[in-house]
């Protein structure tokens, strides 16, 4: 959920706690207001027959201290459990994850009531889920930013292996574990790939255990982002947690037919909204 931001009415001076207040008022309102609406919704409403939503009201609400994260390395947008209720956390703070074999840096999207709202009409509950050990501290923070910057000293070390064992891959991305465990390599490639050879050489280099991730089109375009013909951020960017099969059939029945050479994103398969308003 998107937050109201007032920071552009600041000047530096005395007048920006005044606007600090405002600010959190008013996200407080949205919020309220945003779940005033989900409650009141009609049981068994969905006007999106594909979408994994049970508003039946079936499910139970999950009453643990949930939090909606985001993280730049494999997990991506996640649920994850804070067993420390004393701390409290917002929105836009950073916090440690520990996952099964892993510990990352992850970014609170949302909390409290929403998630509870949110993983009930996914029909979610009980699941185990990652722990939220911690909120990040400034020795944290800075590790972080030290493997942002070993990431960005990472890629061209990759394309010179690539082309010294001639291999058909072009580089997305690359992701350091905050632990530094393990350095993820994601890469887009027309056919397999025999990267045995390329995964020891980065493995001596790097020191540490090597992943090499094959990812598609579209997986490539969220992770890049960008703007699209209409001028807004990337739909798969921007909330899109999983891609649907989009085909030339939605843009029949919405009689789109005869502009198909605009119907398709900057990945090169049809766009994602086509199946926003099929129903």
């Amino acid at each position: 959920m998107k937050n109201i931001n007032l920071s552009f009415l600041s000047n530096g001076n005395s007048e920006d706690l005044e606007i600090k207040l405002l600010e959190e008022e008013s996200n407080l309102k949205y919020r309220q207001h945003i779940i005033e609406n989900l409650n009141s919704r009609p049981k068994a409403y969905n006007e999106c027959v594909d979408c994994p939503i049970d508003l039946s009201g079936s499910t139970p609400i999950d009453n643990r201290n949930i939090i909606e994260v985001e993280c730049k390395g494999v997990l991506g947008v996640h649920f994850a459990e804070s067993v420390d209720s004393e701390t409290k956390l917002h929105c836009d703070d950073l916090i440690i994850v520990e996952c099964e074999d892993s510990i990352e840096i992850s970014r609170i999207i949302e909390t409290e009531e929403i998630v509870r709202i949110k993983r009930q009409r996914f029909g979610l509950y009980g699941e185990d889920l990652p722990k939220i050990k911690r909120k990040a501290n400034s020795k944290d923070v800075e590790t972080y930013y030290e493997n942002l910057n070993d990431e960005l000293k990472a890629r061209p070390i990759f394309k010179e292996k690539v082309d010294k064992f001639k291999l058909n891959m072009k580089l997305v991305d690359v992701h350091y574990q905050f632990d530094r465990k393990k350095l993820f390599f994601f890469y887009t490639s027309d056919g397999r790939v025999d990267f045995r050879e390329l995964a020891k050489d980065l493995a001596s280099t790097f020191k540490t255990r090597i992943e090499l991730r094959q990812i598609g089109v579209r997986d490539e375009a969220k992770r890049i982002g960008g703007l699209g013909t209409c001028g807004r951020e990337y739909c798969c960017a921007a909330f899109l947690n999983n891609f649907k099969r989009i085909t030339t059939q939605l843009a029949n029945d919405q009689n789109l037919t005869s502009n198909m050479s605009k119907l398709s994103g900057p990945c090169g398969k049809l766009k994602c909204c086509l199946s926003f308003e099929i129903e």
